[in-house]
């Protein structure tokens, strides 16, 4: 069975460094640090007092009232990045065939506001279990993508992907292939995150994995940097419409790239620290490359999971130096992550669309807050560090990997 070919036609980004694709892609190739001292809740007796939180966003401005109320901030996320994706493909709802068209979603934990409110409202009380009617359908992780489907009629496959902060890179792959198996002409995909909570950041805090330098937020994630000291909490969304490349033709849609393939593999070593060898992140990036009948030389760019924790960093570089060999010293590596902080499980999303514009406009955002050189990484990589750097690329490979041992790679390549 020859497989189809699949393009990415919309894009949708809602995210701590810019509300749409457009802010958010001039907020990368600035250097914008997303990072400020948290607003959603007092955070003064927390060890980090900061994230990267959406900023300027009144969700009423997209969302009726009273449905904004029926959702999750997670899932308010994703109706936006969504509609704006939605809107950028062009697709003509009165033609296109909707059982052909799915919502393919990635969330690494859903509504945890809601939940959190709900217990503590609970707890606060006398006993009595006085819940919202909206509870259950507010958090639980895979009504963004039925509300996505509902309000658009979309009657294709319609479920999220949970993979902790590989989420909506699973969510992607899945994409792919349900549409390069001809299940389906167009699945939006992507994921969203909301976890800037006080059960989000203490959860965190409490297994040491976030920076704590309140001093300085803007400065704090700190990838591929000797003195980077843990991630920053992100919160948002991205979207990406794939479609069937004859489908997307016929109708003489805008093609920003097209998904050549996507890699899947476990580390299985521990529930949080990467393998310090990065075997689980060398086997992903191979299937991923095998995948796409791609070879190492092939690739370009790299934007990393480069979530800035002292393990994972060096885990994920040694991962590439094994996999690319000589080919890694003229790939352009980077970790947006640096500006948007770590989105969980709309990471993956996010960081696709940054791949995809890098090969669209030629250019690589840089890897930003790096000042002192670590000596475990070898020095002849380009971290495209500080500043952004003009590139022709061809093919771009995005890595995205989770608590558990979850690893996801996709590679992207600029149209023929």
């Amino acid at each position: 069975m020859e497989l189809k070919r699949v393009v990415v036609t919309g894009l949708g980004a809602l995210t701590p460094i810019g509300n749409t694709v457009e802010e958010y892609w001039n907020g990368l190739i600035a250097g914008k640090s997303g990072a400020a001292p948290v607003t959603h809740f007092d955070a003064e007796k927390f060890k980090t007092k900061f994230a990267c939180e959406v900023k300027n966003f009144t969700v009423t401005d997209f969302i009726h009232r009273r449905e904004a109320r029926r959702m999750d901030k997670f899932s308010q996320y994703a109706m936006v990045a969504s509609d704006e994706a939605i809107a950028d493909a062009k697709l003509d709802m009165d033609s296109i065939n909707k059982l052909r068209v799915g919502v393919i979603w990635g969330a690494g934990i859903g509504g945890l506001e809601t939940f959190q409110e709900e217990v503590i409202n609970f707890a606060n009380g006398d006993g009595t279990p006085k819940f919202n009617p909206f509870f259950i359908p507010k958090m639980i992780a895979d009504i963004a993508p039925g509300n996505i489907s509902i309000k658009y009629g979309f009657m294709g496959p319609n479920y999220t992907t949970v993979s902790a902060c590989a989420s909506s890179a699973n969510a992607m792959i899945d994409a792919l292939n349900n549409i390069r198996l001809g299940h389906c002409d167009v699945i939006v995909t992507g994921g969203s995150e909301a976890a800037v909570t006080i059960a989000g950041m203490g959860g965190f805090n409490a297994m040491h994995a976030m920076s704590t330098r309140n001093d300085d937020p803007q400065s704090a994630s700190r990838p591929f940097d000797a003195n980077r000291d843990g991630f920053v909490l992100g919160e948002g969304a991205g979207a990406i419409v794939l479609e069937e490349y004859e489908h997307a033709k016929a109708r003489g849609a805008k093609i920003y790239a097209e998904v050549i393939g996507g890699g899947l593999s476990s580390d299985a070593y521990h529930m949080t620290a990467p393998h310090p060898e990065g075997i689980g992140v060398i086997a992903v990036m191979k299937n991923c490359l095998e995948n796409a009948g791609m070879q190492p030389e092939d690739v370009d760019h790299i934007n990393t999971h480069g979530t800035s924790t002292p393990l994972g960093d060096v885990a994920e570089l040694k991962a590439i130096t094994e996999i690319f060999g000589a080919h890694a010293k003229n790939l352009n590596i980077n970790s947006t992550k640096s500006m948007t902080g770590h989105l969980l499980g709309a990471a993956g999303a996010i960081e696709a669309i940054a791949s995809i514009l890098a090969i669209e406009h030629g250019i690589v955002p840089p890897t930003i807050n790096h000042s002192t050189v670590d000596e475990n990484i070898d020095p002849s990589l380009n971290l495209t560090l500080n500043k952004p750097q003009k590139r022709d690329i061809k093919v771009a490979m995005s890595n995205t990997f989770g608590f558990g041992g979850h690893n996801a790679c996709v590679l992207f390549k600029k149209l023929d």
